[in-house]
């Protein structure tokens, strides 16, 4: 874990004359960005309300366990290689990545099992387990998974919509693809079997998409899956973090934690730095917001008037749902429990509306279980297992008092894992932290604790989000979450890319 003393933060100097930058939060985003503005010709500075780089990627250490706090799957390497290559380095410097075979176990609520893999007989043999007459439909699934991925990803995820249109530009490929069905539709379209249409259709959760209504351009995920693998990075995700540090170091940039941005300055209509919260300012010829888009547009431009991102608007748009997280270490291993188990509950459909529409915590619950252990001893002692398990649970426009419902939340999400793939785990556990909805309101600034920004549906993608040059101020950039293309790793460091086509080089900057 880096500390604001720590000499890979502290890059940069007084005599250094290049054009200044700052990027608002040290996310995957807003890291990215900082690598793409070194490239560029800035001076850059970071700056990150918290102790440590990484935002939501950020990694704590508890009685000797090593906890990744955010995000665990790494798919689309070639993503962060590009951040490498830029610095003329390459990822396997700094970053050891592990392919991971099977990538995930769905384990349903029956005790069945699906382990998604790249393997093409293997995955044939998985989905003739649960329904022989399905194979053939699988196989087209995966054709239109590979169209999806051309169209969705190959030919958006780089691209600045910053205009009608470009957005008109892009509708021929969105409806050849039917991207307004839903992912659970479009692969209902060719698989029979309920648990394998849960099994091909839930990654959205993952970016915080619901997939009874997300785009079905999103099945590009199991095609991204297919083609490039899924990746752990040794140490845990936050050594990417780490190493990206190193390359902004590297660059003369500097990384500033413990400094969180009250405001965004501006004159005349351009953003011309920003003012800290113990009311320093520092100015700057361009301002990247790797914050939420939301708190961005409420907050920190919150005293300029606004045209698009109103707080009427931003207070009516769609937000993903938020998430429960219980880090634990216990003091025995669990050998036969995989890297990464997505633990499906009784009901998919139903649970789904209640947390993105009722609002509703209900009784019941789906998991996501992370073992990063089963690949990685150095992230518990000797003879123990780290693990986190999550919950999607509704955000905070849900009447949920998460004060009083953690502790009993977290003791049902105990009981069923003790019921199910780790047996007597609680009489072993050593160390335990959760994380609730109003962590990511109050640490982390996400607008109605939501922990993906914006909901991905079709009338807020590329186009309809917030653009990455802000359409309010010159001279302000978003990236992140809560910004075209959206969330996920792939997404949020594919917002910085499209920085390179919007920043203007630094050459051109008086």
């Amino acid at each position: 874990m880096m500390t604001a003393h720590d000499p890979l933060l502290a890059g940069g100097t007084a005599a250094d004359q290049r054009p200044h930058a700052i990027v608002i939060g040290a996310g995957f985003g807003g890291l990215a960005a900082a690598v793409r503005l070194g490239a560029r010709g800035y001076r850059v500075t970071v700056l990150e309300k918290l102790d440590q780089p990484g935002g939501r990627a950020s990694q704590f250490r508890q009685d000797g366990f090593t906890f990744d706090a955010g995000p665990t799957i790494i798919t689309a390497p070639f993503i962060f290689e590009e951040l490498w290559e830029l610095c003329g380095r390459k990822l396997s410097d700094d970053v050891s990545l592990v392919s991971l075979d099977p990538f995930y176990t769905v384990r349903f609520d029956d005790g069945r099992e699906f382990r998604a893999s790249a393997n093409d007989a293997a995955m044939e043999a998985e989905i003739a387990k649960f329904s022989p007459d399905d194979v053939a439909g699988y196989r087209s699934y995966l054709l239109e998974s590979e169209r999806c991925f051309k169209a969705g990803f190959l030919g958006m995820i780089d691209k600045s919509y910053a205009s009608i249109g470009s957005m008109v530009r892009a509708l021929p490929d969105l409806v050849m693809r039917r991207a307004d069905r839903s992912v659970y539709k479009l692969v209902s379209k060719y698989i029979r079997n309920e648990q394998l249409r849960q099994a091909l259709s839930f990654h959205p959760l993952f970016i915080g998409g619901n997939p009874m209504r997300s785009s079905g351009v999103l099945s590009l995920i199991s095609y991204l899956e297919r083609e490039y693998g899924v990746h752990y990075a040794k140490g845990g995700t936050h050594s990417l973090v780490q190493g990206i540090v190193k390359l902004i170091a590297g660059q003369g940039g500097k990384i500033r934690t413990g400094a969180e941005v009250g405001q965004i300055t501006v004159h005349n209509g351009r953003a011309t730095g920003v003012r800290l919260e113990n009311g320093e300012t520092i100015p700057a010829a361009v301002v990247v917001s790797n914050a939420d888009a939301g708190w961005t547009y409420s907050k920190l431009l919150g005293n300029h008037p606004r045209k698009r991102w109103t707080d009427r608007k931003i207070a009516r748009a769609k937000y993903s749902m938020s998430l429960f997280v219980w880090y634990f270490g216990i003091n025995r291993r669990y050998e036969d429990v995989p890297h990464h188990t997505v633990m499906m509950g009784p009901r998919f459909a139903g649970l789904l509306h209640d947390i993105f529409d009722a609002k509703h915590l209900a009784e019941d619950f789906s998991l996501y279980l992370y073992r990063p252990s089963a690949s990685d001893a150095s992230m518990a002692p000797e003879g123990c297992d780290s693990f986190y398990v999550l919950a999607p649970v509704p955000n905070l426009d849900g009447e949920t008092d998460w004060e009083s419902m953690a502790e009993p939340y977290r003791r049902r999400i105990e009981a069923h894992l003790s019921a199910t793939v780790l047996p007597g785990f609680e009489d072993h556990v050593v160390t335990s932290k959760v994380m609730t909805p109003a962590d990511f309101r109050d640490r982390l600034l996400s607008l109605k604790g939501a922990a993906f920004g914006i909901e991905p549906v079709i009338t807020q993608l590329a186009w309809f989000r917030p653009h990455n040059a802000s359409e309010e101020v010159e001279n302000l950039f978003l990236v992140g979450a809560g910004t075209h293309p959206g969330a996920g790793l792939p997404g949020v460091v594919s917002s910085a890319k499209i920085l390179d086509k919007v920043v203007p080089h630094a050459s051109t900057v008086n």
